[in-house]
């Protein structure tokens, strides 16, 4: 493969490569590596991507970690943490590979490309991590920035805010207010509406309330939970926010919430 070969890559990647050497590299297994050499007279190392990835990885993390701790001022670490791990896992970091359709481009060895190795989840998220190396290196930590955000981490943000799919995290009342602020509703009014038992074991009941509108009345009655602080019980309650919103039509919210459940 010639690096003019991978032009629809660095299209699709968003930058073009000063050193297209370094996209090659990102691109080689080490299946295709490992064979190169075996071809030679010499001992002379042929380059894989196993480095890059090494990189690569790092790169990521730092990126989605700056965003994250940006974009949710109100998270503890916990969740930033959870968060992170779902935007740099496996299996979501596979499937913007896929829409970049890295498999076609990769460089693999016989064996490897007999085997479906152009499919392989591990080969095509060890691929694409080490192309953020390779854009690092090549144009420094904006480029990478960039691709990160534009790819991996505001795509999945932007789907799971739309859905109304759980966050993999605890802090659901910080997600139920991302959630509102994509859907242009108004934040939710967290009600104690019971408290019940001795003061060393209390238990609190609080409801979340929905308006439509500011100002709106009566308001959405959505979720009532329990705990044995107030924390708590407003987590549950936010909690149970986020599955009712889940179930709305998309599109509609508002005039589905008109018909929901009135207190």
């Amino acid at each position: 493969m010639t690096p003019s070969d991978t032009s629809p890559l660095q299209q699709a990647l968003g930058h073009t490569f000063a050193r297209p050497e370094l996209l090659q590299q990102a691109l080689t297994h080490s299946s295709k590596a490992r064979e190169a050499e075996a071809r030679q007279e010499d001992e002379v190392r042929v380059a894989d991507n196993e480095q890059l990835e090494f990189l690569g990885d790092a790169v990521l993390s730092l990126v989605t970690s700056e965003e994250l701790f940006q974009h949710f001022p109100s998270f503890q670490e916990g969740d930033l943490s959870k968060l992170r791990a779902h935007l740099v896992s496996e299996r979501h970091l596979v499937k913007v590979a896929r829409k970049l359709d890295l498999g076609h481009f990769l460089l693999l060895g016989k064996g490897e490309e007999k085997s479906g190795g152009r499919s392989k989840t591990a080969l095509l998220v060890d691929a694409l991590e080490a192309i953020l190396a390779a854009i690092y290196l090549d144009g420094g930590l904006e480029p990478a920035r960039r691709l990160i955000l534009e790819h991996i981490v505001a795509p999945e943000l932007q789907h799971l805010a739309s859905t109304g799919k759980p966050l993999p995290l605890s802090d659901y009342k910080s997600a139920l207010q991302e959630r509102l602020q994509a859907m242009g509703w108004s934040q939710p009014a967290y009600v104690l509406v019971a408290e019940q038992g001795p003061e060393h074991h209390k238990m609190f009941t609080i409801e979340t309330r929905l308006q439509l509108r500011p100002g709106e009345e009566p308001a959405c009655f959505v979720g009532r939970g329990e705990g044995p602080t107030k924390k708590s019980a407003e987590q549950d309650a936010a909690r149970q926010a986020l599955e009712y919103l889940a179930t709305l039509p998309e599109n509609s919210s508002q005039d589905v919430g008109r018909k929901a459940t009135h207190t």
